[in-house]
């Protein structure tokens, strides 16, 4: 039975993040680890709801107030077994899921005073980590299937270790040096310190998983190879095609770059494999296109590179600080100002505006940008910026980074080999078993349904390995948390 008073007892309440002067010296995680003490009260706030809207916000189906009430009452040995039900890698989830099940529990109705569900679920795979509760789980029989999953980031990770608990045997191929995906390169130390995904690889390896690093699919390795070496494969490519302004006069000035340019080449450094980054920030004014993670993500890395000064710009109005109800009616995902951890370590934001133009100086190379105050509308579903007269400025800015979004999956020979094409979305269709028009190739992860949070990608990767452990004639049946035609309550 949970506590009935804790909510009433407790606030909501977060460990305090490491001082911003001692963090901007090294590349180390914001929070540092709770009081078991504090997460034991946090965890005692929860209601055990008849109706747990916090498992609508989570598609993964996490079993949200039965780990609570295990952490209440300090059986975390039971807590972690009940959180890797439905999770493969709560450890990311942890640290890097916006929570929309927080935005979905009833104590958000009233002012915002949500359990810190992330917090707590991230210090139950903390303390199991500490206590050695995390091990390998190899099957105990192979069915002697074999299935390629191209793509090492959430949702090709969590696909290939269900398939592999299944009995079969899991190759993955990524076609970078190392493995990840954006996991690796695309999120910065101070948010994912990279031993989390290091630990995890080390398991899966000792559950049987295969893994070839530096393998191109169409390029290095063609996909008939890929498609005779095994009975199923699983694209799980992510959507990394970034969204551009082309056609912004000055767009090809050196110093303008996309934000992935700009993440992972730092992150990149952080890890030793290359000695210095060419995209720095370093003694510059930097401008920083885009008011989501990517570019609170490039607001950290900029201040710890060392830049002069930080502009973060944002086509929309400044959200107000708390849900509007007309708008965004509970349990759905709200549309409120957030501040980021990159955002009390310094810069400034200006809402309503947007670039006009990219100035350079007399040797070509950037110096400046025009911007303009904007509104944002939608005609007919068409979403339309309009610059208001008479309100253009210029900011110096040395380096700009364009943090506004993905187009879709990236389009190559792999897609071209296998007949498929992007929707408008920029993802792959999928049929109602996670297969697409290839006969025997599934798709998950953001390469179906565009780019999305990492609680979708491992939620679509579990439910394809699902659908593809049924397609091979397996025993039983796997976990499917979702199908292909969920949509999420979030943005």
């Amino acid at each position: 039975m949970p506590d009935p008073n804790g909510f009433l007892r407790y606030g909501r309440r977060l460990p305090s993040r490491r001082p911003v002067p001692v963090r901007l010296r090294d590349w180390r995680e914001v929070y540092p680890p709770a009081s078991e003490e504090l997460i034991t009260e946090q965890a005692a706030r929860c209601m055990d709801c008849g109706i747990p809207f916090c498992h609508d916000g989570c598609p993964l189906g996490n079993r949200i107030p039965d780990w609570n009430d295990l952490v209440r009452t300090g059986n975390w040995d039971f807590a972690i077994e009940t959180l890797h039900a439905t999770n493969n890698f709560p450890e990311f989830t942890g640290r890097l899921c916006p929570a929309p099940c927080e935005a979905a529990c009833v104590l958000s109705i009233a002012g915002g005073q949500a359990v810190t569900i992330k917090q707590v679920e991230v210090e139950i795979i903390n303390r199991a980590v500490e206590a050695g509760r995390v091990t390998p789980r190899p099957a105990p029989e192979r069915t002697g299937k074999s299935v390629g999953v191209v793509g090492s980031g959430p949702a090709g990770l969590a696909a290939a270790q269900q398939l592999a608990r299944a009995g079969h045997d899991v190759t993955v191929y990524e076609r970078d040096d190392a493995l990840g995906g954006l996991l690796r390169y695309g999120i910065p130390d101070f948010k994912l310190e990279k031993e989390h995904i290091d630990r995890r690889l080390e398991q899966l390896l000792a559950e049987g998983v295969k893994f070839r690093t530096g393998v191109d699919v169409g390029v290095t390795v063609s996909v008939d190879e890929l498609r005779a070496s095994h009975d199923a494969l699983l694209l799980a490519c992510g959507a990394l095609a970034g969204r551009d302004t082309p056609d912004t006069p000055g767009r090809d000035l050196p110093g303008v770059h996309l934000a992935m340019e700009h993440l992972v080449e730092a992150n990149r450094v952080v890890a030793g494999k290359v000695p210095s980054a060419s995209v720095t920030a370093a003694g510059k004014n930097v401008v920083i296109i885009g008011g989501g993670d990517t570019a609170a993500d490039c607001l950290g890395v900029a201040h710890r590179q060392g830049a002069r000064s930080v502009l973060q710009l944002d086509q929309y109005p400044m959200p107000p600080q708390e849900r509007d109800e007309s708008r965004d009616p509970w349990p759905t995902w709200p549309w409120i100002l957030r501040n980021y951890p990159a955002h009390e370590e310094g810069g400034d934001r200006a809402f309503a505006v947007a670039v006009t133009s990219f100035e350079g100086d007399e040797d070509g190379n950037l110096r400046a940008v025009r911007i303009a105050e904007v509104q944002v509308s939608r005609v007919d579903g068409v979403r339309r910026v309009t610059v208001v007269e008479g309100t253009e400025r210029e900011y110096p800015a040395e380096l700009v980074l364009l943090a506004i979004g993905f187009e879709g999956t990236e389009e190559g020979t792999l897609l071209n080999s296998l007949g498929l094409t992007r929707n408008r979305r920029g993802g792959i269709d999928a049929g109602g078993d996670w297969q697409t028009s290839a006969p025997g190739v599934f798709v998950a992860g953001d390469m179906h349904r565009g780019a999305s949070l990492i609680v979708w990608a491992i939620a679509e990767g579990r439910a394809a390995a699902a659908s593809i452990h049924a397609y091979l004639g397996g025993d039983g049946t796997l976990p499917s948390p979702v199908d292909p035609a969920a949509a999420a309550l979030s943005a």
